[in-house]
């Protein structure tokens, strides 16, 4: 079995050897996913590689700030001038993850895959896979600084937001002393960390604060308090001119209330659809609770979609969570 160190020597030959390059993260993007894409953006134009960014939806509007977010293309409404044989998947749990974006690989694509979930299978032909790290963009600042390249503020700034965002503001029990180190060195770079904290983890939109008022009106919590539970559906985010991005942090408020286990976020997709989020105080692996539904995460924090009538796949989801209890 190779090392971590060993798959990163396997990444930095895998972009030396090849050219034009598609770098694509999950669907609905989060500040970890952005912040990947860029960092290998960045990366490869050190290099002088060509390549595309590309993600299936926009990328949200508070992530604008960092270098290279106008140049990811919106996979929904463009179509590929031609199809890529160098993939780099960057904070894809799984290979679906991508979404539609999957039509613009090749058929004989050769896919870099660079991810810290625990549930990734390792679906590429080189793999770097650290399900220890706290965020990708940990992974990929060890990349650069084994590819011997020079930090600047640009790509500083993108890899501190992936940290900061995945580690909850370095709350979480995944901030570790090699974060912490890293978290330093990036400051020294000339990142800005209470900008970038009070516009990552404080300011809300308007709309944000809209639906989260919605969805706290839907609170409920299983007789014993161990389980708590929100919903948001279609005609709360018309209502509220809300955007997936408003949906950020939602998921905490039921976690965070005193007693509970696990908190979920059920969103509704449709009437046959639902997106559950689960986050875990850490007795509970909500990461092997989301594979029961054909989803991934972490031990503390996961999610799926789940097919079913919405009401009835509540019910089934807490039916299930109790069950861990």
């Amino acid at each position: 079995m190779q090392t971590y160190e060993q798959a990163l020597q396997q990444g930095k030959e895998f972009l030396l050897e090849h050219d034009d390059f598609l770098i694509v993260s999950h669907v609905q993007p989060d500040g970890d996913a952005v912040s990947s894409t860029v960092m290998v953006g960045w990366l490869l134009s050190c290099l002088g590689k060509k390549f595309t960014m590309i993600n299936e939806g926009p990328i949200p509007p508070r992530m604008h700030y960092m270098w290279g977010t106008s140049q990811i293309l919106n996979g929904t409404l463009s179509e590929p001038p031609k199809t890529y044989q160098h993939v780099i998947c960057v904070d894809c749990a799984d290979y679906e993850r991508v979404g539609r974006v999957k039509h613009w690989f090749a058929e004989e694509k050769q896919i870099l895959n660079i991810d810290h979930h625990p549930t990734n299978n390792g679906y590429g032909k080189v793999n770097i896979i650290k399900d220890d790290a706290a965020a990708t963009a940990e992974i990929l600042y060890d990349l650069i600084e084994v590819m011997g390249l020079t930090w600047d503020k640009d790509v500083a700034t993108a890899a501190y937001t992936g940290i900061l965002t995945d580690t909850g503001g370095f709350r979480y029990s995944n901030t570790s002393p090699k974060i912490m180190e890293m978290a330093s060195a990036l400051l020294k770079h000339g990142v800005n960390g209470p900008e970038l904290a009070e516009l990552l983890l404080e300011q809300m939109t308007f709309p944000q604060l809209q639906v989260l008022t919605k969805a706290l009106a839907t609170l409920q919590l299983t007789e014993d308090r161990k389980i708590a539970w929100v919903i948001v559906t279609p005609q709360d985010m018309e209502d509220c001119g809300a955007a997936n991005d408003d949906l950020e942090g939602i998921v905490n408020y039921p976690r965070n209330i005193q007693g509970v286990e696990v908190g979920i976020l059920f969103k509704v997709i449709s009437d046959d659809v639902i997106k559950a989020s689960f986050r875990s105080s850490g007795r509970i692996d909500v990461a092997a609770l989301a594979k029961d539904f054909g989803g991934g995460g972490h031990i503390r924090a996961a999610g799926a979609r789940v097919e079913g009538p919405w009401m009835e796949t509540v019910k089934q989801v807490v039916e299930r969570v109790k069950k861990e209890l």
